[in-house]
């Protein structure tokens, strides 16, 4: 494994985005278990993006208008309804002291779909791997399952990551309500500002 390919997986990772900003809403809004939880759901989110990449798939999402823009425009929905909920208190950031858990289903579910309702991650995993892997590669496609692979696990392990450090943080924000409501509106903000994001995205 290059030591280019693992800094630029490092990079990408750690840069905030929905899926960072879920997880860290996890953490905040019910605990450790939770930013795990969605932190897992945010990697398998991955997964369609990178079988896409692998087989082909994106070349085709990337050449056909209609498809790209219907994806990111369920995508740019899905955030703008996430600052809704995040918002009006009902949804990601609803954090009290003796919240009934959200199931880890419904965790997983949000998580997912945050990150698969992006197109832009297919068309970067589809610009991404070929990158550093040779086109005389006997192994090609094992080589790519495997990039594949250390890309999921450094997914999990940094977004596990932040959403712990929020898990850390919960109950100094538990107890101070006016910095509940400021983060409840900067989470909404950011779901808000990534929507108008990907709209504005062209292939």
């Amino acid at each position: 494994m290059s030591i280019e390919f693992l800094l630029t997986t490092l990079i990408v990772v750690v840069s905030p985005g929905a899926g960072v900003l879920y997880t860290l809403a996890a953490g905040l809004s019910r605990g450790a278990r939770a930013s795990v939880v969605a932190a897992f759901a945010c990697t398998l989110g991955i997964i369609p993006h990178m079988a896409a990449a692998i087989t082909g798939l994106a070349a085709l999402l990337h050449t056909s208008a209609i498809a790209f823009q219907t994806i990111k425009y369920l995508g740019v929905a899905y955030l703008l309804y996430m600052a809704w909920q995040t918002l009006k208190e009902h949804g990601t950031l609803t954090v009290e002291a003796e919240s009934a858990p959200r199931s880890d289903g419904q965790v997983i579910v949000s998580g997912i779909l945050i990150n698969i309702l992006n197109p832009k991650l297919s068309i970067f995993f589809f610009a991404f791997l070929p990158q550093f892997v040779s086109s005389a590669e006997p192994n090609a496609f094992a080589r790519m399952l495997e990039m594949s692979g250390v890309f999921m696990a450094a997914t999990f392990v940094i977004f596990a990551g932040y959403g712990l450090f929020a898990a850390a943080i919960r109950n100094h924000v538990i107890s101070r309500p006016k910095v509940l409501a400021w983060m409840r509106r900067t989470f909404a903000a950011a779901f808000l500002a990534l929507g108008a994001k990907l709209a504005l995205t062209e292939r």
